[in-house]
């Protein structure tokens, strides 16, 4: 009897030791009853058919740092939010370098409130894909140097990245089964750029799946691989925006400084406004797209996705550099970006095209009559509607030729697709775990038969088209054209054309919107100075009041 007493106490002590050293803090809940009450939403984008990932365990994302967390308690999390939450990237350094802050620190309280909040099931946004597993350990180094860091600086700063931008100690998946294990050797160039600039890469997160192209009137920021991503402003209420929706989540519930998008056509543009967050797509070029699961070369380009626009400059900086591999890339003058020159913008004299078809958005209106207290000339436009045919043929028959570019030039052997068609054979397998909502958008890339020098007439039209409706910028002399969240993104994309996206208030139901501002290609640092104006004018944008 005392040998089995022994070995059932030996048992007991086994499993506790096991507990400690990996603990659960994420448990799978059961979610029919959210599910029935989705399918009365009004918005039929947003009848869900689930909510949870069916392949991350986040246990054994969060399993590198259980060490470190174990030391990290709620006690600490409580003391620092003063010190982190809704700050600039200049007030975290200020205050690392005044000693009240480590940058492993600030990783930590990340790390510990992403686990906190996401593990909540009334609570979760599904918002993270994967950690960087040596993330603790490379703030530790940052901080041997914290004292000889400049304010206006991306140095020790946790990022996160949509899981579309190449990483090479963490899988690259589109949100896609097919590319669960895309792990790529190469980090993309942003995220070279990000790293030699001192940034920190906290992980990944969820997007649209495919970045939004790949289903037809399935749910923005849904993915197999993550799940459906929800709007902190109204969990399973408000729609994320998309395809960047993980991107806008994560910096609007700070669950980091900052973080990464990509767009073709309002990808950047849509959660950042839907999530009152501040989001550059700048000019085709400025950024490089290698490294980057594509869409369309003729129109992607990443983009940062932050709480104000000062860090927005701050994080543009980071990602500059011509890349030879990318034939838009160029050069771009970094002074035009500096921080403390963007801070200095003013919105006396700036000449901003009102669209008179928005003026029935009483918010809008409210907006147009507060820059004209402000100083700003305001000229309204009415530009006629474009035809805009031929868009989707565009996407079509680029993410055709760029996806098998993208897959050879990476050669990932885990992954066994090579072009659209291997992944919609891959999902018919398994098509209610890979595809749930169908896969009608790449069925449609190669329906299509459009050749190369038809695509470029395409092409062609669709710029003449964007650039008509926006040619008030250079025939009126205007600043920026303004827009509400994405509603002329289309527009901006095909004629090249940057736009900022800016926190403008809350309807009555209290989903954000926001001001967007349109600029002439290459006009993204004038277009900082007026958002930064803007910003300060109204300070718009509020905490999700459930994520404080």
């Amino acid at each position: 009897m005392k040998k089995i007493a022994i070995l059932i106490s030996s048992f007991f002590v086994f499993l506790a030791c096991q507990q400690k050293e990996n603990p659960v803090f994420f448990k799978k809940y059961n979610e029919k009853t959210a599910l029935e009450k989705q399918q009365n939403h009004q918005n039929g984008r947003m009848k869900f058919k689930l909510f949870q990932s069916k392949f991350i365990d986040m246990n054994e994302v969060f399993k590198p740092f259980n060490d470190d967390l174990a030391k990290f308690s709620e006690e600490d999390y409580q003391a620092l939010k003063p010190l982190i939450l809704e700050q600039d990237i200049p007030t975290l350094q200020k205050t690392i370098k005044d000693g009240n802050l480590t940058y492993e620190k600030l990783t930590l309280f990340y790390l510990y409130r992403i686990r906190k909040f996401e593990s909540d099931s009334t609570l979760s946004l599904n918002s993270i894909i994967a950690l960087n597993p040596d993330v603790v350990k490379q703030a530790k180094e940052k901080d041997k140097n914290a004292k000889n860091i400049a304010d206006f600086s991306v140095y020790g700063m946790p990022i996160l990245l949509k899981d579309n931008i190449n990483t090479n100690n963490m899988p690259t998946t589109a949100g896609a089964v097919a590319l669960k294990d895309n792990q790529t050797k190469n980090d993309a160039f942003i995220v070279e750029k990000l790293k030699e600039n001192g940034a920190l890469i906290l992980g990944k997160v969820n997007l649209s799946e495919w970045a939004y192209f790949f289903c037809s009137g399935c749910p923005l920021g849904y993915s197999a691989i993550g799940g459906q991503t929800l709007n902190p402003y109204g969990r399973a209420e408000f729609e994320t925006g998309g395809s960047s929706a993980g991107s806008g989540v994560t910096v609007a519930a700070n669950f980091a400084v900052a973080a990464i998008g990509t767009e073709t056509s309002g990808s950047i543009t849509s959660p950042s406004s839907l999530n009152s967050v501040v989001g550059l797509k700048p000019t085709i070029g400025m950024f490089s797209r290698i490294g980057i699961v594509p869409i369309s070369s003729t129109l992607d380009t990443p983009g940062p996705m932050t709480k104000n626009v000062i860090d927005n400059a701050i994080l543009a900086q980071a990602l500059f550099g011509k890349d030879a591999k990318d034939a838009a890339s160029y050069d771009v003058k970094k002074d035009d970006f500096n921080s403390e020159i963007i801070s200095k913008g003013s919105l006396k004299g700036k000449r901003l095209g009102v669209l008179t078809s928005l003026l029935t958005d009483s918010i809008y209106t409210a907006t147009i009559e507060k820059l004209k207290k402000a100083g700003a000339e305001l000229v309204e436009i009415n530009p006629q509607q474009p035809f805009f045919n031929g868009f989707i043929t565009l996407l079509n028959i680029d993410m055709k030729h760029d996806l098998p570019k993208y897959l050879t030039d990476n050669k990932i052997e885990a992954v066994s697709i090579k072009n659209v068609n291997d992944v919609i054979l891959f999902n018919k397998k398994d098509s209610l775990l890979r595809a749930p909502y169908g896969q009608q958008l790449f069925e449609g890339i190669v329906k299509d038969t459009t050749t190369l020098a038809q695509l470029e007439v395409v092409k062609s039209n669709l710029k003449l088209d964007g650039e008509n409706y926006l040619k008030a910028l250079k025939e009126q002399n205007l600043d920026a054209i303004l827009s509400i969240n994405n509603y002329h993104s289309g527009i901006a994309a095909v004629s090249k054309h940057p736009t900022l996206t800016v926190p403008m208030g809350y309807k009555k139901s209290g989903e954000p919107i926001s001001l967007t501002f349109v600029g002439v290609p290459f006009s993204e640092s004038n277009l900082l100075k007026i958002g930064f104006a803007f910003e300060q004018l109204t300070k718009a944008r509020k905490m999700p009041k459930n994520y404080q």
